[in-house]
């Protein structure tokens, strides 16, 4: 690492501009990414993030500690974050990028629903835009199909430094060197299984808003104001003790193995979430997405359950509701793309409490175009923001009255090639100290019943607010 330093900072002072160093090892198959990062984090409030999909054959990406934070605000604020990660990691010296065994520098985090979204007190930390270039991150590969079940799993180390002209190479490998001493491999703490103390919960906003919101929606709808719009409300819990978001993480991936279930530490704040949705996935000149809206309850009855999935299937206001969605990624990736691959018909995707409506889409891209810029040519899809986009998205937070944050936005990584993955956090919730806010939001078309909406965001809700209420 000492010689990338001492490159890194001749580059530095030749530009006038700090240069990233990076350099990548190899790890025991066996160790957890995820349980190292929440094991090893330092208390003074320094980012981490961990980020896993453990039934993709066990993808999980976890960081720790911050040399560069790329923040912005904005309508621009994708392109310029992705504008300047791409200046960063082309002036980078590390792994060549054609070695089979790289994996170079990674940027992390996530961008607010709004372009100015979070400027609550309760998102303190959570700017619009925000990725962070690790001091550390750990990266476990998925399996190939021709991977037999019996290899162990492809896992690495990448320890990242920010050369300055004014730096020198020695201190900064003893910084790295110190980062490295305080790793440890512990398992994720367990979750108190009878907690004790009073909880607390209450709506930010009575029930009988959401409902009227809902109400005012469909009036809209029906005069040809727009075809869809996603209404959230925002749940309050109060426990009689700090949370655990290590403890959650573990819960979380036990529970909904399916989703993507993810952690980012900001501050003395995390946000949490197991997510069903992916935004956008791009591997080279290939992109992965996924349309996602209607859902119904799940039932420990497997016929009921079956029964309630046929119905969904089957409901004509989810049918319209999700093939809004399912056109609209379509038409924005068609754009972009040599071809667009779409299944013909829906599918149901189950998990623990939910289970919804999916068809998956990929697309094969025209031109390179970064992750971060495919994040913000999606988002906000009709799953999570309305049809038409421009109608739909002022009119959100007029009818639901709150600040989303990074609620409903994009979560997730990229790396020094414009690959990446991005999920949308749902399901989730941002805890600070004892108090966590919970998000859960309905697509709301012509039909939609604003007692069944409510309903609705209640099943939602519950993938979280047992862990959070006790």
């Amino acid at each position: 690492m000492g010689a990338r330093l001492d490159l890194a900072l001749r580059r530095a002072r030749r530009s006038g501009e700090p240069t990233l160093a990076t350099t990548t090892v190899k790890l025991p198959g066996t160790v957890d990414p995820s349980a190292v990062v929440c094991a090893s984090r330092r208390r003074e409030g320094e980012p981490w993030f961990a980020f896993e999909q453990p039934d993709r054959g066990g993808a999980a990406l976890a960081a720790l500690g911050e040399t560069v934070r790329l923040n912005g605000a904005g309508p621009e604020r994708f392109a310029s974050v992705a504008d300047r990660w791409r200046r960063l990691a082309a002036t980078a010296v590390g792994d060549p990028l054609d070695d089979p065994d790289r994996s170079g520098p990674v940027a992390v985090g996530g961008f607010a629903f709004a372009s100015e979204g979070g400027k609550t007190p309760a998102w303190e930390g959570f700017d619009p835009a925000s990725l962070v270039v690790p001091e550390v991150a750990i990266r476990r590969a998925t399996k190939g199909a021709r991977e037999r079940a019996h290899d162990e799993p492809d896992v690495r180390l990448t320890l990242a430094a920010l050369m300055a002209p004014d730096d020198t190479s020695e201190e900064a490998l003893d910084r790295l060197e110190g980062r490295l001493a305080e790793l440890r491999e512990m398992a994720l703490p367990l979750l108190d299984p009878a907690p004790t103390g009073k909880y607390r919960v209450a709506s930010a906003m009575p029930p009988e808003h959401y409902e009227a919101a809902v109400e005012h929606a469909t009036a809209l709808i029906r005069a040809g104001r727009l075809e869809k719009i996603v209404l959230a409300r925002e749940v309050e819990t109060r426990a009689p003790k700090a949370y655990d978001p290590a403890a959650m993480l573990g819960v979380l991936r036990e529970a909904f193995p399916a989703c993507y279930c993810l952690c980012v530490g900001r501050g003395d704040a995390t946000l949490i979430a197991a997510s069903p949705e992916l935004l956008v996935r791009r591997e080279g000149h290939r992109v992965s997405t996924l349309a996602l809206a209607g859902s119904t309850r799940r039932s420990a009855d497997p016929a009921v359950d079956d029964h309630l999935g046929e119905q969904l299937l089957r409901d004509e206001s989810y049918r319209e509701e999700h093939a809004i969605v399912a056109r609209r990624i379509e038409r924005t990736l068609r754009a972009h793309a040599v071809w667009v691959a779409a299944a013909p018909e829906p599918e149901l995707v189950k998990i623990a409490n939910i289970q919804h409506l999916a068809t998956p889409i990929r697309a094969q891209l025209a031109a390179p175009i970064d992750a971060v810029e495919l994040a913000g040519l999606m988002h906000p899809t009709p799953a999570v923001g309305g049809e038409p986009r421009d109608v739909a998205t002022p009119l959100i937070p007029a009818l639901e009255g709150l600040d989303r944050g990074w609620y409903a936005g994009p979560v997730g990584w990229t790396d020094a090639t414009g690959d990446g993955e991005f999920c949308v956090a749902l399901r989730c919730a941002l805890l600070r100290e004892n108090v966590a806010h919970c998000y859960a939001g309905n697509g709301i078309v012509r039909d939609s019943n604003p007692q069944a909406e409510l309903a609705e965001t209640e099943v939602k809700l519950q993938a979280l607010l047992p862990l959070l209420a006790g």
